[in-house]
C-alpha cells in the first residue's frame, strides 16, 4: 500500500503538469486582451505596449510557460492581473467557503443519498421504492440553477427564514449557518439522487449473491444482514463515486456561489474569466485538479480497506 500510494504521488506531478499547460494555452486562445482590462480600452498603445512588457505577457508563450511553472513548483502562483495579490493569497481567502459549501452537500448526499437507496433495495417494487424512484429523478433531471433560484423564492423571500445571498459569519455561529442552508442544500440536491439510484442498484446487486442467502440460512437478523453484510459490499462503486462527487461539487460550485453570491473560489473564476486575469484563472484551476487527485487517493485507500481482496502491488 505505501509503494502504491507512493505512486499515485509521483503521478499527481504529470497529471497538474498536463491540466497547467491546457489551461495555459486556452486562457491565452481565448478572445479578449487582459491588458486592454487593467489600462481601458482608450489607453494609447505606448502605455498598452509598456504594461504589456511589464506584465511579462510580450515574450513567446512558451517563455511565459516556463516562468509559470517554474514559480508554481516553488508554490508561487503568481499575482492577479485585476486586484495586485498573491494568487495563492486570493484562493486561500475564498477556499473556506467553496470546501465548507461542496463538503456540507456531500454530507447531506450521503446521509440522505445511501439511506434512501438502502431503503428502495430492500423494499423493492413497493411504493417506498417508487418513491424513492421518483425522487431520484426528479434530482437528476431538475436544472440547478432553477432550483437555486426557487429556494430564495420561496424560503428567502416569500417566507424570510434564509438570507438571499452572501455569507453572515462561519458555519458554526447561527448567522453563518443559516446562509449555508440553502446554497448546500442545492448543491446536493443531484448527488442525493445519483447516489441514492447508485445505492440502491448495487445493492439489489449484492442482495442475491450466495453470501446473503449463507447470512439469512444461519438465522442472522435481517437487518444484520442489510447492514453487516450487503451494504458493506455495496459500498464499493458508491464510495468511489462520492469521491468522484466531490471533486465535482468544488468545480461545479460556480453556479451555487453566483446565484447565492458566495465569496468562494467558483465565483473568483468566473470574474477572473471575465476580467482575462490570467494568473487567477490557471491557480483556480490547478487548485481544484489538486484537490481532486488528492481526493481520488484517499478514495482508492479507502476501496482497500472496505475490500482487502484488492491488491495494490
Amino acid at each position: 500500500m505505501t509503494n502504491y500510494i507512493i505512486r499515485r504521488i509521483l503521478i499527481m506531478i504529470p497529471t497538474l503538469i498536463g491540466v497547467s499547460i491546457l489551461v495555459f494555452s486556452i486562457t491565452r486562445l481565448t478572445p479578449g486582451d487582459p491588458v486592454r482590462q487593467i489600462v481601458g480600452e482608450d489607453a494609447p498603445q505606448q502605455r498598452v505596449d509598456e504594461v504589456r512588457a511589464e506584465l511579462g505577457l510580450d515574450q513567446p508563450i512558451y517563455i511565459q510557460y516556463g516562468y509559470f511553472l517554474m514559480d508554481a513548483a516553488q508554490g508561487d502562483l503568481g499575482n492577479s492581473l485585476r486586484t495586485r495579490q498573491p494568487v495563492t493569497y486570493e484562493i486561500l481567502n475564498r477556499l473556506p467557503v467553496t470546501m465548507t459549501v461542496a463538503t456540507v452537500a456531500v454530507f447531506l448526499a450521503v446521509i440522505v443519498g445511501i439511506p434512501l437507496g438502502v431503503i428502495a433495495a430492500v423494499r423493492k417494487h413497493t411504493f417506498a421504492d417508487s418513491l424513492a424512484t421518483l425522487f431520484a429523478v426528479v434530482g437528476v433531471s431538475m436544472p440547478l440553477f432553477w432550483f437555486a433560484i426557487m429556494s430564495i423564492l420561496i424560503f428567502s423571500i416569500w417566507l424570510g427564514w434564509f438570507p438571499v445571498g452572501g455569507i453572515a459569519g462561519p458555519i458554526y455561529t447561527w448567522d453563518g449557518l443559516r446562509s449555508y442552508v440553502l446554497p448546500c442544500v442545492t448543491l446536493s440536491m443531484i448527488p442525493i439522487a445519483l447516489i441514492a439510484r447508485l445505492t440502491r442498484s448495487s445493492m439489489l446487486d449484492v442482495m442475491d449473491r450466495e453470501f446473503v442467502t449463507v447470512a439469512r440460512a444461519k438465522g442472522i437478523a435481517e437487518r444484520n444482514v442489510v447492514i453487516r453484510h450487503a451494504l458493506k459490499n455495496a459500498m464499493l462503486p458508491v464510495i468511489t463515486f462520492i469521491g468522484l462527487q466531490y471533486g465535482f461539487l468544488l468545480g461545479g460550485a460556480v453556479v451555487t456561489e453566483t446565484i447565492f453570491s458566495l465569496p468562494g473560489v467558483g465565483r473568483l473564476a468566473i470574474t477572473s474569466i471575465n476580467q482575462r486575469d490570467y494568473p487567477m484563472i490557471q491557480g483556480v484551476v490547478l487548485m481544484i485538479a489538486f484537490i481532486f487527485v488528492v481526493i481520488n487517493l484517499i478514495v482508492d485507500i479507502i476501496y482497500a480497506w472496505l475490500d482487502p481482496r484488492i491488491s495494490y502491488g
